[in-house]
């Protein structure tokens, strides 16, 4: 392998000809790994009771861009058409919905998936970046993104660069440097790409609400936290040869999901620095009840036998309890008005 950068080789891990996301990969039971879009139909239930709120409040106008970013099967907002049906089927008809996804494996299983569900009722539009996208008004979801970004590794001053999968910190870069100074790093992940992120975002539409989900805190680690899923099983990148789980990265990259804790205060900078106001920052659990999760789940049992609705409370309980998603992961919510 030719020696570059740490942030090179990730891309390249996960997004090269034969990157891990280059191609559709099971998530769920199946999979490598859960996230909250495989554990239950009522995360994306909640989000269209949101998007339904904000249509009420007269931010979002009735015929808006509902945009997932990095929508893998195209569940999630394949959920959230499912529930603006149930709760307000107007919308289903005037919303634009849309997904930004750069792969073209991706795109047509996203496609199947919505005529396999909507036939066509429901007309998606695909762009492969948000810098193809130019609407008036919007709200954009995304689901564990910005822990997929790639990553510069930082040490005692020194940035990594990576020799035949070995990593060796001796490389000297200021912006990295001054981000690691910035959020009080002497060692961890630098993400690379916010900022152009949020640019990106900024320019696609003149009035929108975005939020995101995804693990990590608002303050920065003070260790790494770089590790790979595989089979459900986690593997801290710099595990060390003699512990029992260790796999050698050569046999895990690209066959593998790789990934880090997300500082959420550099996400909030992005944003800043393009000119969108944050709202609010809250764990997973809170930010769902608060969105209504728990009227649906009411709605539900008023509606169903006691084993259809005893099934999915259990599937919904965890993306709420904190010792499976409702805590480790966080919401994170920002806007951008018109006078913006």
């Amino acid at each position: 392998m030719v020696e570059k950068k740490f942030s090179k080789y990730m891309s390249e891990w996960l997004y090269g000809e034969d990157g891990y996301y280059a191609t559709y990969k099971n998530i769920g039971k199946s999979g490598d790994f859960y996230t909250a879009v495989s554990t239950s139909k009522f995360f994306g239930g909640t989000i269209a009771k949101h998007i339904i709120s904000l249509v009420d409040e007269g931010f979002l106008s009735s015929n808006a861009v509902i945009c997932e970013i990095g929508a893998h099967h195209g569940y999630f907002l394949a959920d959230v058409c499912e529930f603006i049906y149930t709760l307000r089927p107007e919308l289903l008809m005037s919303f634009h919905f849309v997904i930004i996804e750069r792969f073209d494996d991706l795109q047509e299983q996203q496609n199947n998936y919505f005529q396999e569900s909507f036939g066509d009722v429901i007309k998606l539009t695909h762009y492969k970046s948000l810098s193809e996208l130019q609407c008036e008004n919007a709200f954009f979801i995304a689901n564990e993104i910005f822990d997929a970004f790639p990553c510069e590794l930082y040490f005692q001053g020194k940035t990594a660069r990576v020799n035949n999968n070995e990593v060796i910190f001796d490389l000297e870069d200021k912006w990295v440097e001054s981000k690691a100074k910035k959020y009080y790093k002497d060692r961890g992940e630098i993400a690379v790409g916010y900022e152009d992120f949020a640019k990106e975002m900024a320019n696609a539409a003149n009035r929108f609400e975005f939020m995101s989900f995804d693990y990590g805190e608002m303050q920065a680690r003070p260790d790494f936290s770089l590790r790979i899923y595989t089979k459900h099983k986690v593997i801290p990148f710099f595990l060390p040869k003699e512990e029992e789980d260790y796999i050698s990265r050569e046999k895990l990259f690209q066959k593998s999901d790789i990934t880090y804790d997300v500082t959420f205060e550099h996400v909030k900078d992005a944003y800043a620095e393009a000119g969108v106001a944050f709202v609010s920052f809250k764990a997973q659990m809170v930010a769902l009840v608060d969105m209504g999760i728990l009227d649906l789940l009411e709605i539900l049992q008023k509606n169903v036998d006691e084993k259809i609705y005893r099934q999915e409370l259990e599937k919904a309980k965890m993306l709420i309890m904190p010792n499976f998603l409702g805590e480790r992961f966080k919401m994170i919510r920002f806007r951008k008005e018109l006078n913006a």
